[in-house]
């Protein structure tokens, strides 16, 4: 099979693709799927570049990738809840046990899987799995966000504020992002109720008395962001480590998120985008030729939403 493949650590140029590479070999509670498609993610070239190496150090050549779409092929032992033929969507991450989704075929664990939105096809499936859950984890369940709260969105255009947005609407939110001058009008289509410049404009003196953050950018924005937030208000970062003196002087609540990719949050992203709720917002797309120039485009670029690499 082709996959997308490094021997070494390292920028774009380490990435090959190997036309000869085995189909993976699948073990008790694993599934072996043809990818029809294959989500980019930033954390995609930081594992290219090492950046996860203290924690799971990869196995070379490794293949890359992790958010994909698929057909389920062969089931492993003690598998139940898949047959042959199933369309699936979800994590097949170096990190979590999977063999790699920038690849014709990919073995994962049934845990980080669930069904294919019925309504989307393979492309806008793959785009989903990490920023879905992402949005679901943040909102949902670490601030528990309602109906008549505020809450601001840092980076609303990318790929996880594009679908923070989009969750937050609907669960009844009012919604301020900070984007690019030219995604201004993109974040208000997605559903923003307030969308700002931040090169041009400073967020903290525009809001004031907010519930919740989310924060997908991190470094400065991070710390400047707590002086937004109500007494007993909360933040929750995909970057930074919480801060003890900035929630003591505000008196607010932070969380630094770790995405869990699993089964049950799958099936909710699955739910709302069949329900026309959460839509995949793909800006390009990359044959698996090309895996290398997907990274170093999402890396280099700052796309409005995801890329995705079709297989299939």
């Amino acid at each position: 099979m082709k996959a997308a493949q490094i021997r070494k650590y390292g920028s774009s140029e380490v990435v090959d693709i190997n036309k000869n590479a085995p189909v993976p070999v699948i073990s008790q509670g694993q599934i072996l799927v043809e990818v029809y498609a294959a989500g980019v993610n930033p954390v995609d070239w930081k594992i290219r570049e090492g950046y996860m190496k203290e924690m799971v150090p990869l196995i070379f050549p490794a293949t890359l990738g992790g958010d994909f779409s698929g057909v389920v092929i062969e089931t492993g032992a003690g598998v139940s809840e898949f047959k042959k033929g199933d369309e699936v969507f979800g994590q097949a991450s170096a990190l979590r046990g999977g063999s790699g989704s920038f690849a014709e075929f990919v073995s994962t664990d049934t845990k980080v899987v669930s069904r294919k939105p019925r309504k989307v096809d393979h492309m806008k499936a793959a785009a989903l799995p990490l920023v879905g859950v992402s949005a679901w984890q943040a909102l949902v369940e670490h601030i528990g966000l309602s109906k008549g709260k505020k809450i601001l969105i840092h980076g609303g255009a990318g790929g996880i504020g594009t679908m923070a947005i989009q969750l937050a609407k609907y669960l009844g939110a009012y919604v301020a992002t900070t984007v690019n001058a030219r995604d201004m009008e993109y974040a208000r289509e997605l559903g923003a109720d307030e969308a700002i410049d931040y090169k041009n404009q400073s967020f903290e003196k525009i809001l004031h008395d907010y519930d919740a953050i989310f924060d997908t950018v991190g470094g400065e924005t991070y710390a400047r962001s707590f002086a937004v937030l109500k007494k007993g208000g909360i933040i929750v970062s995909m970057l930074e480590q919480p801060r003890p003196d900035l929630m003591k002087k505000y008196g607010v609540n932070a969380i630094a998120q770790f995405t869990q990719v699993n089964n049950e949050r799958l099936s909710r992203v699955a739910e709302l985008a069949d329900k026309n709720i959460l839509k995949a917002q793909i800006e390009k797309t990359f044959p698996l030729e090309k895996a290398r120039e997907a990274l170093e485009y999402l890396q280099t670029g700052h796309p409005r939403g995801k890329v995705v690499l079709k297989i299939k």
